[in-house]
């Protein structure tokens, strides 16, 4: 057991865009796939459902161009920067697809815990398994003293139910009202954020 560790969503909190909307612009369903993602995150659909179906839609777009457009979102540059100071105590915990957000992966350094993808034999991408976001909690649970959840939607709650804290994230959008009512801490801003967790 060793201190603290941060488990951080990743779209809309780390990255200062969701990014299944962004790669939808791409293949010109941004409108239908930034509905779908609010009612998400709101939890007016199930996040496994929602995210079999924004796969579906999305795949088309192909795996080079989806990655060149992740390639290119914007990272908060205080989560990134606490995140590369803390790089062996700092998680981050997405639903995303793992061969999708391999740039961030790259560019951020530390662990991911994602949904993870198969190939088919013709090359295409199937998804093998949806992330649940409470057992790389569990997980990390059994390797530090205390767990720290930073997130913003509905999707978070499963990882805030096992965190020691939770810290509701409004830098990009509002939290939903269930993800506050469980929070330790709502923060507006990667500054303020960064601050906090300096503490804990």
């Amino acid at each position: 057991m060793a201190g603290t560790c941060f488990c951080f969503d990743l779209d809309g909190t780390v990255t200062r865009a969701e990014l299944l909307p962004m790669i939808a612009s791409e293949i010109n369903l941004e409108q239908e796939m930034s509905l779908l993602t609010r009612l998400t995150m709101d939890g007016l659909i199930p996040f496994e459902d929602s995210f079999r179906l924004r796969f579906a839609i999305l795949r088309s777009a192909g795996l080079e161009r989806i990655r060149s457009v992740v390639a290119e979102v914007e990272l908060d540059p205080d989560i990134a920067a606490f995140i590369a100071d803390n790089r062996d105590r700092c998680f981050i915990v997405t639903g995303n697809l793992d061969v999708w957000v391999e740039p961030l992966m790259q560019k951020l350094g530390c662990t991911f815990y994602t949904s993870t993808s198969q190939m088919s034999a013709n090359g295409d991408v199937q998804l093998k398994h949806i992330m649940r976001k409470n057992v790389p909690g569990l997980e990390l649970k059994e390797r530090f003293d205390r767990v720290v959840a930073v997130g913003d939607g509905y999707n978070d709650l499963p990882l805030f139910d096992v965190a020691d804290v939770g810290v509701a994230y409004n830098g990009v959008h509002a939290s939903p009202d269930a993800l506050i009512s469980v929070a330790d801490y709502v923060t507006m801003n990667g500054k303020g954020l960064c601050r906090l967790l300096s503490t804990l």
